[in-house]
């Protein structure tokens, strides 16, 4: 077997690229192609461990899901995870090679390609159909000697290219032309189709401005996708989250804020939270956004030094420790686990520039960075009695980090793990202090279990005294499947599907 190819390009970041290769990759599943996603080169702090321990992006695990195949790293061979304004931690083949500059990762290109090539190989030799996804836009002129994600990808694959543009942002026409206009002749020959992303209204007074555009850059409009909000699909993209904290008040509901730490890292972990019924989740960087919230979680973060530093500065350290002085729940997740303990060290600059910051001091543990990152689907069992969690109850999730916390004093593990990457093990995780009030976790994904989910949420109903709701249903994965299908339908019902067939044939 040696798979068909098509590459979704668009004119700029946060197009709705990623959304596009999810819904083509379900899609092709349901014709009946064994089909899977594939991104060269990702740039994301939101991220997943696949079976074997490797780290890939989260939109291509969730373009597995949707395809209804194994993740793998080959689908996502190089993620980029930026560590600072000028340098990201590199991860080939799901594991870490080091932190680089751009001017380093760019010297260490040719070697960035083979692994990228021979991951494509491998996949090509599984399946029918890969639909590859390129990253921000082919047209960054700059950029184009060193590409290794947009049309190098496509010449290198023989991949026919559709190219997608966002109308709700204004100016997708001219976005659009000036785009091709950029391309060499022999890129523009690979894009096929034009595809426009998030219209609203009447289509038709967009259409005289389709026929303009046809006739402008030589390339039919194959589809015109609508704006939706109803289908939630997992965006890793954090431009995504001003989307998500304008919606609206839920009333009589629970008010669960988020630190939108300056290097936050899978939010990808909350939306499960999002989606339950009475739940409002918003995402704060002030004080003054903060409130008087049910829940405050402190999530992940790619740099827990620099961003326990932006919590004192920015005055949200001080809100936290005010919550917890009138009883709120508080929850840190990886790096927001690290920020509840009362030191951080990192001797040896993993992370940052500085060698040690205090933590918000809630849980007795002081946590190291270390070089070796510990990477690992696993599953684990409650060691303690809460509101929200027995003793033996299980879950599942991921680890994802740099540091280890020892505790000390008060605090209690929170969880046993039982089983890392099918292996059987016995390791404590995580702490809790004052009867389950604040817990901390290493465990990502912990809220896609949704017996854990479900008992928290009607904890926190209870205490603010509003109906709290039934533990059983809000399946998540159901959820999921649910919203996979119905992106599905809303494209293809827009999109020329024969149009797309034909070219890979």
């Amino acid at each position: 077997m040696h798979a068909k190819s098509l590459m979704v390009q668009g004119t700029g970041s946060h197009v709705g690229k990623s959304i596009l290769v999810t819904a083509l990759c379900r899609i092709f599943a349901q014709d009946g192609y064994r089909v899977c996603p594939f991104k060269a080169q990702n740039m994301a702090l939101n991220s997943c461990v696949v079976k074997g321990g490797g780290e890939i992006g989260w939109a291509q695990f969730a373009q597995a899901e949707a395809a209804g195949v194994e993740p793998t790293v080959d689908m996502n061979p190089i993620l980029l995870k930026p560590s600072g304004d000028c340098g990201s931690q590199v991860i080939i083949h799901g594991r870490p090679i080091g932190n680089m500059s751009a001017r380093e990762y760019y010297r260490y290109r040719g070697g960035a390609l083979d692994a990228v090539m021979k991951s494509f190989n491998t996949l090509a030799s599984k399946y029918e159909v890969i639909v590859i996804e390129g990253a921000g836009s082919p047209a960054e002129i700059n950029l184009k000697s060193n590409d290794i994600v947009n049309m190098k990808i496509a010449e290198l694959t023989n991949a026919p290219v559709l190219l997608l543009s966002d109308i709700d942002r204004g100016g997708v026409f001219a976005w659009l032309v000036g785009t091709m206009e950029l391309l060499t002749e022999e890129e523009r020959e690979r894009i096929k189709g034009i595809v426009i992303n998030k219209f609203r209204g009447d289509i038709t007074l967009l259409e005289s401005g389709l026929h303009l555009l046809e006739e402008r850059v030589k390339r039919p409009v194959i589809g015109v996708i609508p704006y939706f909000r109803d289908i939630k699909i997992y965006d890793e993209d954090s431009v995504s989250l001003d989307e998500r904290n304008a919606r609206g008040i839920v009333d009589n509901g629970l008010d669960i804020v988020v630190v939108r730490l300056p290097r936050i890292s899978n939010f990808t972990d909350f939306i499960p939270l999002e989606e339950s019924e009475g739940v409002r989740l918003r995402y704060v960087e002030g004080e003054g956004d903060f409130g008087n919230p049910d829940l405050v979680i402190i999530p992940g973060t790619k740099n827990t030094l620099e961003d326990m530093v932006f919590l004192k500065n920015s005055g949200i350290a001080q809100k936290i420790l005010k919550s917890q002085e009138r009883g709120i729940q508080i929850i840190g997740i990886c790096g927001g686990f690290q920020i509840l303990g009362k030191e951080i060290h990192d001797p040896s600059g993993v992370e940052s520039g500085y060698k040690k910051v205090d933590g918000l001091g809630l849980i007795d543990a002081v946590t190291v960075m270390e070089r070796e990152k510990v990477t690992n689907q696993v599953r684990a069992i409650g060691l303690d009695t809460l509101d929200f969690l027995n003793e033996g109850d299980e879950i599942s999730g991921y680890e994802i980090h740099m540091g280890q916390t020892r505790l000390s004093g008060t605090a209690r593990p929170l969880f046993k793990i039982i089983e890392r990457d099918g292996n059987k093990v016995s390791l404590l995780d995580g702490a809790t202090v004052k009867n389950g009030q604040i817990i901390g976790t290493y465990i990502h994904g912990l809220f896609d279990n949704d017996r854990f989910r479900n008992k928290l949420i009607a904890s926190l109903m209870k205490k603010k005294g509003t109906r709290p709701m039934q533990v059983e249903g809000c399946a998540h994965i159901a959820k999921k499947e649910e919203n996979y299908n119905k992106l599905a339908d809303i494209v293809r019902k827009n999109l020329d599907m024969k149009f797309i067939k034909d070219l890979i044939k």
